[in-house]
């Protein structure tokens, strides 16, 4: 059983700075309710703050409501290629694994084989998974593979049959490693300019929980 502290995010830690001016908050505000349902943020590399909460692979994710997908595409096509970036949830309405569907794999050349791996703070929610499913079904160059922090409501049969359809169509799942969370870290958060790059420094517990994630995902699959 691991042991853990449920943790109340800062605005900072859930992807909104502590520090924003009144003004900016209500500016921010007014801003974000105008916004289309859908609205996802894209980049290539994400704060260190978002990252030291939203990947923290513990049991409790109190707060940790959005879907943090960091991805590398790997294209062997008439020109080999590599992409890299992630992608957070704004919006309710949206989630991170279907915008990589909709918006960056039809960016990548139509037709070549797409070798892909995510680093989700979460694995997928029930409908995401069966987006997941269809999308592999559909593109047979697709080659997915996810590597998930911790597992999203992983007591739920509904969410346990959604992961097995995801590794019947063909999609491996990983529960992400101490090793993987450096990799996120180095290629995936931003550093502070002017400052040498800081090396990752694992929290209490990670390899504890890891292989905690591990064995529930074994007995699942």
């Amino acid at each position: 059983k691991m042991a853990e502290k449920q943790e109340e995010p800062s605005n900072a830690q859930n992807g909104e700075p502590d520090n924003a001016e009144e003004g900016e908050g209500k500016k921010k505000k007014v801003k974000r309710e105008d916004l289309p349902p859908f609205e996802i943020v894209t980049g290539e590399r994400l704060p260190a703050i978002f990252f030291k909460f939203q990947f923290r692979n513990v049991e409790y994710s109190s707060g940790r409501n959005k879907t943090f997908l960091c991805y590398v595409v790997e294209t062997q096509g008439k020109e080999a290629a590599t992409s890299r970036g992630y992608l957070e949830d704004e919006h309710a309405a949206a989630h991170a694994e279907m915008a990589f569907f909709n918006t960056i794999l039809p960016a990548c050349q139509a037709g070549a084989r797409h070798d892909v791996t995510w680093y989700v703070s979460s694995s997928p929610c029930v409908t995401c998974a069966q987006g997941i499913v269809e999308a592999l079904r559909k593109n047979k160059g697709l080659r997915l593979t996810i590597m998930v922090g911790r597992l999203f409501m992983w007591e739920e049969p509904e969410m346990q049959a959604a992961l097995r359809s995801m590794k019947e169509a063909g999609c491996k799942l990983r529960i992400m490693k101490p090793q993987d969370f450096e990799y996120v870290w180095k290629n995936f958060v931003e550093q502070e300019e002017g400052e040498e790059a800081k090396s990752f420094v694992p929290w209490e517990d990670i390899q504890e929980n890891f292989q905690y994630y591990e064995e529930k995902l074994a007995e699942i699959l």
